[in-house]
């Protein structure tokens, strides 16, 4: 039985966010939390980093920093190490989600979140790329109507905070229908979530996927597809799929992973004041 995890994951579509930035500061941290914005997947870390920073101390936060690590900067430098042991927030910005596998993944940095988000109350958030990288497969290629023809939807290991699950972004905006459907047919033990620009989920206890933002989160499981021939067609040929099974989210609903269940949330508001 894997354990339950103490952490909580944030994932954004992508979009403006400064709807995730305020529910962090409001709900999960106070003005001295420690927050380290990691840059990696992006190729502009220093204005990425700096106007991330800026935003969260617009809002009171004393204590954000933001560190990049590609092929000029090793992650497993000593205060790098010291500052993700002390974090209580970190946050993985936008960019190209293969970033994030290549200069990251299975560095001891790498393993240091992943126990500390095993063990201990932090908060992991990404917003497009760094939400696209939380699971332990992630989906990097696949486009259009192009996405439904065998082969075109490309997945790759991810960072692993989450496993069985691919989270995509950009949903509706980029038509990304296709290529959650084709991965979730592929892997019927995944669920997938699809996250539409402005929108988000918060995952307590790896398992209750809340929802919060102004759009939709669409849901596909493929645990009861019937029939689907991708075992019979060539590479390039179209797919069949019966009995896919869809849901769609707005804010005040959530989706539970294990029992693969679909729940509207009470009518209690939650606080927003900010933690101090």
């Amino acid at each position: 039985m894997m354990q339950t995890p103490k952490g909580t994951l944030i994932a954004l579509g992508g979009g403006d966010d400064d709807g995730l930035i305020s529910l962090i500061r409001s709900e999960l941290c106070s003005v001295d939390s420690h927050i380290e914005v990691i840059t990696t997947a992006t190729l502009e870390p220093m204005e990425s980093g700096q106007a991330y920073k800026e935003a969260f101390e617009e809002l009171g936060c004393s204590s954000v920093r933001f560190m990049h690590i590609d092929e000029d900067n090793e992650a497993d430098k000593p205060d790098n190490l010291a500052r993700i042991a002390k974090a209580e927030v970190v946050f993985f910005t936008g960019g190209n989600q293969l970033r994030l596998k290549e200069f990251l993944g299975g560095t001891q940095l790498h393993q240091l979140m992943q126990r500390r988000y095993l063990e201990e109350e932090i908060t992991i958030a990404g917003t497009s790329a760094g939400a696209a990288a939380m699971s332990d497969r992630m989906i990097y290629e696949g486009y259009g109507s192009y996405s439904l023809m065998k082969g075109e939807v490309k997945t790759t290991d991810g960072l692993s905070f989450i496993q069985n699950v691919f989270i995509d972004t950009h949903f509706t905006e980029r038509g990304r229908f296709g290529r959650l459907a084709h991965a979730v047919t592929k892997r019927p033990q995944f669920i997938g979530i699809g996250l539409g620009e402005e929108t988000g989920i918060i995952i307590k206890g790896g398992n209750h996927v809340e929802v919060f933002g102004t759009g939709v989160v669409t849901i596909m499981d493929g645990a009861h597809v019937r029939y689907s021939n991708l075992d019979e067609v060539d590479e390039g040929d179209p797919i069949a799929i019966e009995n896919l099974t869809m849901h769609l989210l707005v804010e005040g609903h959530e989706y539970c992973l294990s029992d693969r269940a679909f729940r509207k949330l009470s009518q209690q508001k939650k606080s927003t004041s900010p933690k101090v």
